[in-house]
């Protein structure tokens, strides 16, 4: 099913940005970042017209590590129309670890790339609806499990599902934003190229961070920019990595290496510029661009709940509130793995709160009394 959303973009400000300011203004880095449509102030009046599919569905699970894709497994085995979302597969926790060496039955030279590209193929094979996509916002009601209560909004697809799990972990940025970043956080500050791209047609934009976001979502930029500037604080090895490579390639990438981003900076119109400094020159300078997209080092602990605003409730340290059978606060809402911010972060475990999530949710939305194990003995 397809519907039609019209965004009248008038004077630096659309309906759509104003409704997720408030999201906007929270962001502190992490698996979904922000993404909301990016309107310059001194951009003339103009309207857009987008085509976006609605997705219904009983299971929408938002990450696609070792507890998401566990979670997706049980739950299509259960017959459940069941969608994962997943922003990237390669920048997760368990996606970053160079061996598995205390998951039960693998073999200990095994990456854990290889381990989730595993997770995730089965889950596949079984039915689940996998799909690369960054979510920048939730609506969820209360529910009983019969009515599509919970909504989850991407930039390609509204999804609309019966019961919604949050699975994006806790790898969130924890570092200060730079001075200007919080300031144009929607007046030229994004965090998502694939949501904000089209708008930079014939601009120049700024890419900062070397990691594999960053080389991703500069090379998205490259189809619409007059010139990337890619910001890296340190020197990326083309031979060794075929995303520098590829990125570096590009003939309107312009590459500044070894440089470190000061600040941001910008009028009432939005983003001017960057304030940069290279290590081998004695002054600092400004690139003017119109757009800064800012991809900061990963590594962070901070869960990643961005996303949720306040639709569930939260522990003081950040972790969202379980109880035992993983549902939220939030009737039909379920959070597993690191997003609960336990001490416990290891890869069995969040496979374990997967598995626990998806009885629950088959014993939710079927109206058991009871789980329904996923075995028979015979």
């Amino acid at each position: 099913m397809q519907i039609v959303l019209a965004l009248a973009l008038v004077s630096g400000a659309s309906a759509f940005t104003s409704s997720l300011s408030a999201v906007r203004q929270q962001w502190r880095g992490g698996w979904t970042n922000n993404c909301a449509t990016h309107c310059r102030h001194s951009r003339s009046a103009r309207s857009a017209l987008f085509m976006m599919d609605v997705v219904e569905c009983d299971v929408a699970i938002v990450g696609g590590g070792p507890a998401g894709c566990t979670c997706a497994l049980y739950t299509s085995r259960a017959d459940l129309k069941t969608v994962v979302l997943d922003k990237n597969p390669s920048i997760g926790a368990l996606a970053i670890t160079s061996h598995i060496a205390n998951y039960p039955g693998v073999d200990k030279t095994m990456t854990g790339q290889e381990l989730l590209d595993q997770m995730r193929q089965q889950a596949i094979d079984y039915g689940t609806d996998y799909r690369r996509s960054q979510v920048f916002m939730i609506d969820v009601e209360d529910g009983d499990g019969q009515k599509y209560s919970k909504t989850v909004y991407t930039p390609e697809a509204t999804i609309k599902a019966r019961s919604l799990v949050l699975a994006t972990g806790a790898m969130g940025r924890v570092s200060p934003p730079f001075p200007g970043e919080e300031e144009y956080l929607g007046q030229g500050v994004s965090y998502c190229a694939t949501c904000d791209g089209a708008f930079y047609r014939d601009s120049e934009v700024a890419v900062f961070g070397m990691n594999l976001e960053a080389m991703e979502e500069a090379m998205f930029l490259t189809k619409f920019a007059s010139t990337v500037h890619w910001i890296t604080p340190s020197e990326p090895h083309a031979e060794d990595d075929v995303h520098v490579k590829d990125l570096l390639d590009q003939p309107n990438v312009k590459h500044w290496p070894k440089t470190r981003l000061l600040s941001v900076e910008g009028d009432v119109s939005g983003v001017t510029g960057v304030h940069v400094k290279q290590k081998e020159q004695e002054n600092d300078i400004i690139i003017p661009v119109e757009g800064a997209f800012i991809y900061a080092a990963g590594g962070g602990s901070k869960p990643i709940t961005d996303f949720i605003q306040n639709k569930v409730a939260f522990k003081e340290d950040g972790g969202v509130i379980v109880n035992e059978d993983m549902e939220t606060s939030v009737k039909g809402v379920f959070a597993i793995g690191d997003i609960r911010n336990t001490a416990f972060k290891q890869v069995v475990v969040a496979a374990s709160d997967g598995c626990i999530a998806a009885m629950s949710i088959d014993k939710y939305l079927k109206g058991r009394k009871n789980v329904k194990v996923d075995w028979i003995h015979k």
